[in-house]
């Protein structure tokens, strides 16, 4: 008997919805869970760290990946590009791991033409002002890009009805919970990815 094949799950939300929090925590829940690394071209903020958080790689090597079709996915966002690696992904779910797939919109909509079973779920805030409240609590953007993230956000909100799956993130252990009980309905699945 063949070993079953993992999962894709694609999770997008506007920047300060939450999703890293989600993510971290339910990571912990269901240590089983493979987050995939991404690559961008933007600066570590303090508390990442390469290889971990994203591979940080400059503009020029991003776009020799591109060329050299080392991505699954990629795509632009406010200036930075930021991709998917192809290898590791095939890799676990072809080793039967399911994977958590952290990507933006335009991306999420690349894994979906390419993989009809990827499952695709979108992180909301409970309202644009606590979005903006949770930006401006990083303190990590000017204003003007903060203005930009919040534009983008509004536009990105407007595409919710794409994905197969959208959770409110109100109470981090509410919404982590409904994202648990998501991938446990695909359990019994496998990913043609």
């Amino acid at each position: 008997m063949s070993k079953e094949k993992g999962r894709l799950f694609v999770i997008s939300a506007p920047s300060g919805a939450g999703k890293d929090t989600l993510l971290n925590c339910l990571l912990k829940q269901r240590p089983s869970l493979v987050l995939s690394v991404s690559a961008t071209t933007r600066a570590p903020r303090p508390s990442e760290k390469d290889g971990q958080s994203y591979y940080f790689v400059t503009r020029e090597s991003f776009l020799s990946m591109i060329e050299a079709g080392e991505f699954l996915e990629h795509a632009e966002y406010i200036g930075e590009f930021y991709g998917t690696p192809k290898r590791p992904i095939k890799t676990h779910i072809e080793s039967g791991h399911d994977v958590i797939l952290e990507i933006e919109v335009q991306g999420a909509r690349q894994i979906a033409l390419l993989d009809e079973e990827a499952v695709t779920i979108f992180i909301v805030p409970p309202s644009m002002d606590e979005l903006e409240r949770r930006l401006r609590h990083r303190g990590t953007d000017s204003e003007e890009k903060l203005a930009a993230r919040l534009d983008r956000a509004r536009l990105e909100l407007e595409e919710k009805q794409f994905y197969m799956h959208v959770v409110v993130n109100d109470d981090i252990k509410r919404a982590v919970d409904e994202i648990v009980q998501i991938i446990d309905s695909y359990r019994d699945t496998t990913s043609g990815l």
